[in-house]
C-alpha cells in the first residue's frame, strides 16, 4: 500500500523499532525496491548459531518483503552481506548462491567488526528493479 504522504510503497513495519528508529525494511520507488539490512533471526526469535542458516534466513525475508511490493528474485540487481567473520565467507555466499544467483545481481561481501548482536553473524541487504530480468 502507498503512503499517501508520499506515495512509496513500504511492508509494514514489524518491529516498534522500526517506528521509533524512524526506517522501514523495504520500500519501493517506482520501479525499485530496496531492502534494509537484515539478521537471520528465525520466526520463533531464535539465531542459528550456523551462518549459512543465518544468511538463508536473510535471504528468505530479504525475497518476502520484494515480493510484497510486486518484485521477484529474478529482480534482484544488488546485494550487500557483512559478515563479522572471514571465515564464515564460503556459506554466506552459498546461500546467496542458492537465493539470488541466477539473476546474476552485483555483489559485495566484507568484513566488519562487529553487529548490533554478538550472536549474528552477518548482516544482508539487497536491491531490486522490477522487471530487470525481462
Amino acid at each position: 500500500m502507498a503512503d499517501p504522504e508520499d506515495g512509496r510503497q513500504r511492508i509494514p513495519p514489524l518491529a516498534p523499532f522500526e517506528e521509533a528508529a524512524g526506517f522501514t525494511r523495504a520500500i519501493r520507488v517506482g520501479d525499485r525496491i530496496i531492502v534494509s539490512g537484515n539478521v537471520g533471526v528465525e520466526e520463533d526469535g531464535s539465531v542459528s548459531s550456523d551462518a549459512g542458516r543465518q544468511a538463508d534466513r536473510c535471504f528468505e525475508q530479504i525475497l518476502a518483503y520484494i515480493e510484497q511490493l510486486g518484485g521477484y528474485s529474478g529482480d534482484v540487481v544488488r546485494v550487500r552481506m557483512f559478515v563479522t567473520d572471514m571465515a564464515d565467507a564460503d556459506a554466506v555466499t552459498a546461500a546467496f548462491t542458492r537465493a539470488v544467483g541466477h539473476a546474476r545481481p552485483a555483489a559485495t561481501l566484507v568484513a566488519i567488526s562487529a553487529l548490533y548482536d554478538v550472536q549474528w553473524k552477518c548482516e544482508i541487504e539487497a536491491e531490486a528493479v522490477i522487471g530487470s530480468l525481462q
